[in-house]
């Protein structure tokens, strides 16, 4: 059971990093917390909140190279309606845990491509639903004029890429199920970005254990015949 819910070396993963790099180990994760916090702290300053507009606010009405150009960026803006704390101590932690265990690189990437992963789906159902589509995948086009910013696509992302690669199904489970009985009850953007984000990882990781596999192979056929050389 606790196999299943921590993963196989999770933990230990972790510890490694922590005790042989100490803080250095946890950059990423530092700076992206800052961020969230610097970005709150911005849009609540007069004048600041234009600045953040016009650096990281996403919205599906806007053409989509500007989008594309906002998105990383987005990824810290948090609601300003809502209490930073959450966003803050939601990335510190999902994001130091993927930082210890998967690396920097592999953290970031991850993240981008559920942010992002959320972001292109919401364009798409909010013109799906302008257009008059009216199914499981369109959006109303009011949601164009919503704000689509903050860390939660991200988080939710790395937490399932994670599950994923240590093979803690039941966290796993227990985040998509979390995030599909979310939407279901109570309907909204950031729901089916998240939705959207655990689709795209799942994707991610699936491929690429497949590609690893495949390369695996590739490379045992050949080493009998290089060897003849």
């Amino acid at each position: 059971m606790r196999a299943l819910l921590l993963g196989d070396g999770l933990l230990r993963t972790a510890g490694r990093s922590l005790a042989r790099d100490r803080l250095a180990a946890l950059t990423l994760t530092l700076t992206a917390t800052m961020a969230v916090l610097l970005f709150q702290t911005l849009q609540h300053v007069p004048g600041g909140a234009a600045v953040v507009e016009r650096l990281g606010v996403v919205r599906a009405s806007l053409p989509l190279w500007e989008s594309l150009l906002r998105t990383p960026l987005s990824l810290f803006v948090p609601a300003p309606d809502l209490p930073v704390w959450g966003a803050a101590v939601q990335v510190l932690l999902v994001f130091g845990l993927a930082e210890l265990t998967i690396g920097r690189c592999a953290t970031l990437a991850v993240a981008y491509a559920g942010t992002l992963a959320g972001t292109l789906y919401a364009r798409h159902a909010v013109h799906a639903g302008a257009r008059g589509a009216d199914s499981l995948f369109s959006l109303p086009w009011s949601d164009a004029l919503v704000r689509d910013t903050g860390p939660s696509a991200a988080v939710v992302a790395l937490a399932v890429y994670i599950a994923w690669r240590y093979r803690a199904w039941l966290t796993g489970a227990a985040i998509v199920l979390a995030m599909v009985l979310e939407q279901a009850l109570f309907p909204n953007l950031a729901g089916a970005e998240h939705l959207a984000a655990i689709l795209c990882t799942l994707v991610l990781a699936g491929g690429g254990e497949l590609v690893a596999r495949r390369l695996v192979r590739t490379a045992d056929a050949w080493r009998p015949l290089l060897s003849l050389r």
